[in-house]
């Protein structure tokens, strides 16, 4: 390992649960997250031979992301996403959907009003992944 990876300074890890995801073009991803949600990409290993990189540190409303490609060659193979959900907690919705739906994410359910007292849509991001984002209506919502 060279001096530059071990002494290279890191970013301060948010939330005390941070997704990592293992997507096919972590780079493309990233830039996909900048733009449909705000992200900010605040480290990046340069990609390899083959164009894919080992790590993405990402910052998007407050918490952190991590994105890497697949690397079958050393036990992390590129498997779809599945059962699972990313939720992103806002507090004004229609600009968040609005700008994600823009950078081309896919919509999977309108957003709407809940039962649970929130607005709430869920969109598909072009590397397959499921994302929700939830708007709480102060007061409440419909609780019929």
């Amino acid at each position: 390992m060279s001096e530059t990876a071990t002494t290279m300074p890191q970013p301060e890890v948010k939330g005390g649960f941070v997704p990592y995801l293992m997507i096919d073009g972590a780079l493309k991803a990233a830039d996909f997250y900048v733009r449909a949600f705000g992200a900010e990409i605040v480290a990046s290993i340069p990609p390899d031979e083959k164009g894919r990189t080992m790590h993405v540190h990402l910052y998007l409303n407050g918490s952190s992301l991590m994105l890497a490609d697949a690397y079958p060659e050393h036990g992390a193979p590129l498997e779809m996403p599945q059962a699972f959900e990313l939720t992103i907690q806002v507090d004004d919705i229609d600009p968040w959907w609005d700008r994600a739906v823009a950078a081309g994410a896919t919509v999977l359910m309108p957003v709407q009003t809940m039962f649970w007292g929130a607005r709430y849509g869920r969109l598909r991001d072009p590397f397959g992944v499921s994302w929700s984002m939830n708007q709480p209506i102060e007061g409440g919502g419909d609780r019929r």
